[in-house]
């Protein structure tokens, strides 16, 4: 038994072959990710391939991941990620993005906060707004509902 070894021996050969083929350059990117492209950005995006051309080690194609707003912000924001990477990797190794419609995988951070519990003011204002509700489920669902709007945290200045 050759005893322990340094683990940073090990991760190379471990994440190329579940990166694959140019797998630790991605590797790299993915864990770098808020680094290169702010925390703003890589709370709502992230890498999801890097594909090179055939045969060729620049060039590639970086897929990210991102919904909604942000994929146009990005868009707009292409010239400037792809120079960051590239800063970032040293050489040309992006020549464009492709937008992926897909919500970033395993980020906290998307989900909304769970609702404030309510004050015992607004939680009377709430129940005599839906007293005249006969229906029982619709009365419920519209405190539930009524709940999670007065819950929410107020939206940022210049948000409405």
């Amino acid at each position: 038994m050759a005893g322990p070894r340094p683990i940073g021996h090990t991760v190379p050969q471990v994440a190329g072959k579940a990166l694959g083929k140019k797998g630790l350059a991605f590797g790299a990117l993915i864990t770098e990710w808020p680094s290169v492209v702010g925390a703003q950005l890589a709370q709502r995006t992230q890498p999801d391939r890097l594909a090179f051309p055939r045969g060729k080690r620049e060039d590639a194609t970086l897929h990210i991941r991102a919904m909604g707003a942000i994929a146009l912000e990005l868009q707009h924001l292409e010239p400037l990620i792809i120079e960051r990477i590239n800063g970032f990797f040293g050489y040309r190794a992006v020549a464009r993005i492709k937008l992926v419609h897909a919500a970033p995988v395993g980020t906290p951070a998307l989900r909304p906060p769970p609702p404030r519990p309510l004050s015992m003011d607004e939680e009377i204002a709430l129940i005599n707004a839906t007293a005249a509700v006969e229906d029982d489920e619709l009365r419920a669902a519209l405190e539930r509902f009524g709940r999670s709007l007065l819950g929410r945290p107020p939206a940022p200045r210049g948000v409405r």
